[in-house]
């Protein structure tokens, strides 16, 4: 039993700022108020105790080559099976790519993050490869898997089937690429498979304008049209919404990722996160491939939060933005927790700069300044 006292905490879903002390003991909250004191006491003199991140969206099997190909257009960059990353991955040992997964899990932790929701590629054996990396890491990856029979305009749908049930035996769920590369068909075998074991389904949408006319000329319909038609329980990007393409997302049960640091880096624009908010929808923030982007979740949200108002004249909320990359998840059983009592106790202590905690962290705070971070892992 620990109590980490005379913090600012980000309280509840919301992150309401209070101070007070937090009493962990067995990983779980069991008090937070200004009197607790109980067991070893952690002193973090008005330091800022906020939820520990979650990232949205990662691949980190590309790890292995960071910075190549900089300058290419996204397909080039990532489009399956040739991409640059694709035939990286392909011609890479296991052990070179499962040591640069570890290096780059190792960056997370120290960057505050316990979670990270990664699309795997390589198959079953893509899976194996980031469990085993992870193994002895203080990190939690939630891995979404995918298979190369899932491409072509006409996939043998048994084996289509047959893929997608053996992944779910070791996966969290499944993510194909985007629409570009799989049929409605393909799709809609994804999200029922998923559905029926309880797991997550996900696909890249309106990546690019490009990607989005090409749906409309081809069915009449944008990519986020489809990938709500299709159920998917989650959406990454929509960094191109058209027509009633945000309405259709607030109306569904879809959460919605966006990368804003990898969407720049491709040039393929810019995730409305102002309009996304005023419409109800309450994004998560990732970082993307790591072959172009650090995962530093201070660094997404620093970029973030400045990009928006320079982008679209308009200030985010910096509270709003912050839930990116924490409470944000929650509501979506991605194993993760919020500071209140009864939760799991994962939390960052971060030194406190200013007088608006929110702004403190997105804009002031870098790795350096985690004093410490209080995993479940490491609690167990």
């Amino acid at each position: 039993m620990f109590t980490v006292a005379n913090g600012i905490i980000l309280r509840g879903l919301n992150l309401n700022p209070i101070k007070a002390n937090i009493v962990v003991d067995d990983g779980i909250i069991i008090e937070i108020s200004q009197n607790a004191h109980e067991g070893r006491i952690i002193d973090v003199d008005g330091a800022i105790v906020c939820p520990s991140f979650l990232n949205g969206h990662t691949h980190i099997g590309d790890s292995i080559i960071k910075d190549e190909g900089y300058g290419l257009s996204l397909g080039e960059m990532v489009k399956p099976p040739n991409g640059v990353k694709h035939r990286a991955l392909a011609a890479a040992e296991d052990e070179a790519v499962i040591e640069a997964m570890r290096g780059t899990m190792w960056e997370m932790v120290k960057s505050g993050t316990t979670h990270f929701i990664d699309y795997r590629e390589g198959g079953i054996n893509g899976v194996k490869l980031l469990r085993k990396a992870s193994k002895d890491i203080p990190i939690t990856p939630i891995i979404l898997g995918r298979d190369d029979s899932f491409y072509g305009d006409d996939p043998d749908l048994s084996e289509v089937r047959k893929a997608i049930r053996k992944l779910l035996k070791i996966a969290d769920g499944i993510a194909p690429s985007g629409f570009g590369e799989i049929s409605d068909d393909v799709a809609n075998l994804i999200v029922e498979e998923c559905k029926k074991a309880g797991k997550i389904s996900s696909i890249h949408v309106a990546e690019s304008e490009s990607t989005q006319i090409d749906s409309l000329a081809k069915l009449n319909r944008t990519e986020i049209e489809r990938g709500v038609n299709s159920n998917f329980n989650q959406l990454v990007h929509c960094t191109n919404p058209k027509n009633n393409d945000l309405n259709l997302i607030k109306n569904s049960d879809a959460n919605v990722v966006v990368c804003p640091r990898a969407n720049a880096t491709l040039n393929v624009g810019i995730a409305p996160l102002n309009e996304m908010l005023k419409t109800g929808i309450k994004p998560i923030l990732g970082t993307d491939n790591v072959m172009i982007n650090s995962p530093n979740m201070f660094r997404e949200l620093e970029f973030t939060l400045k990009l928006m108002s320079v982008t679209y004249n308009d200030y985010l909320d910096p509270c709003e933005l912050l839930k990116m990359a924490t409470t944000n998840a929650c509501p979506f059983n991605f194993g993760k927790s919020y500071i209140e009592i009864g939760q799991i106790a994962e939390f960052n202590v971060i030194e406190s700069f200013s007088k608006n905690p929110h702004l403190s962290v997105i804009n002031r705070s870098e790795t350096k300044n985690i004093l410490y971070t209080i995993n479940k892992i490491i609690n167990q």
